[in-house]
């Protein structure tokens, strides 16, 4: 494995690492740590003697500037290894402007002072939409260490390939905000017993982050089952060493993510719990884009198989004519 490879995997690391502790600062309250300053905390570059919270978030901004300045250093790095024209440069590319976004979206919750205690619906709006391109970013660090490493670049789909692997990417990011709401209900409203979580979650006057926390468990069993059809079929379908054992992983991370949950969510979700469903939810998301991609570049032997068929059949056709 190259040197920019393992960089590659060392910021897929690193990204998840800021994704687990962007929980523990939502899950302890800690958002507000730094005030509604940013990118300053507390009006200052690093504060002095500061508070258990202030030292949560404070840790959270420079783990997230960090990722941001690596990644500026993958692209670099990349563009010069690679080309502007190969498919790493372009996950590169990809990753650094999500890295952006992510950033913005960051300051967006500590500027117009989405945290802490804010149970708006505006807040669940935008952790939905902060976890989506959480994912979206963990997809692009995913690609560019697995094509570094010689991972195959997909090939362009046929037949129904497209859709179904988009359905089960889309449906899996759906899950994942839903998710996210969820977390956020758990730890703005918490639950001493299941009985009381669920009269919050059908009482009519429940907050909106509360009466859509429901539907999480409904879409998980939902789209559990379709990832499972999904990675059965296309580990029928091609004959791929990637796409089985990736196809494999991610029917182990959806068998283990189902208890975790089960177990979550009879535990009331405590803060430890929601960190392990969590990683295990990024795990999936992983593993899940090495299978469409395994997928999709498992499409090239098929074709050339069945050009080798078609050649082999034309002259027996043109020898007997009709």
């Amino acid at each position: 494995m190259s040197r920019f490879a393992k960089y590659a995997w060392a910021l897929l690391a690193l990204n998840l690492l800021v994704i687990l502790w962007g929980a523990v600062v939502r899950a302890t309250g800690a958002g507000a740590g730094c005030g509604s300053h940013w990118p300053l905390c507390n009006g200052v570059v690093v504060p002095i003697e500061p508070a258990i919270e202030t030292m949560i978030e404070f840790f959270h901004r420079v783990t997230s500037a960090l990722l941001g300045l690596l990644t500026i250093g993958l692209v670099v790095w990349a563009g010069r290894r690679y080309g502007r024209g190969h498919w790493v440069f372009r996950a590169a590319i990809a990753a650094l402007v999500l890295v952006i976004i992510e950033g913005l979206l960051g300051a967006a919750l500590v500027r117009f002072e989405l945290v802490a205690g804010n149970t708006s619906v505006v807040r669940g709006f935008v952790a939905a939409l902060h976890l989506v391109n959480t994912l979206l970013l963990t997809a692009a660090y995913t690609l560019t260490a697995w094509w570094a490493s010689g991972g195959e670049t997909p090939q362009r789909p046929r037949g129904g390939l497209a859709l179904w692997l988009g359905l089960g990417l889309g449906l899996t990011m759906l899950l994942g905000a839903t998710g996210a709401v969820t977390a956020l209900g758990a730890t703005l409203f918490p639950a001493g017993t299941m009985v009381e979580g669920l009269r919050q979650d059908f009482d009519p006057n429940s907050p909106l982050i509360l009466q859509i926390r429901v539907i999480h468990p409904t879409i998980s069993i939902l789209v559990t089952l379709y990832l499972w059809w999904l990675a059965r079929r296309l580990m029928r379908r091609f004959d791929s060493p990637p796409v089985r054992r990736f196809g494999r992983g991610v029917m182990a991370m959806l068998a283990v993510q189902l208890v975790v949950g089960v177990v979550n969510l009879a535990l009331h979700a405590p803060v430890w719990m929601q960190l392990v469903h969590l990683l295990l939810a990024d795990l999936l998301w992983i593993a899940l884009v090495l299978l469409s991609v395994a997928a999709l570049a498992a499409q090239r032997p098929v074709v050339a198989l069945n050009e080798a068929v078609r050649s082999r059949r034309e002259p027996q056709l043109r020898s007997h004519p009709r």
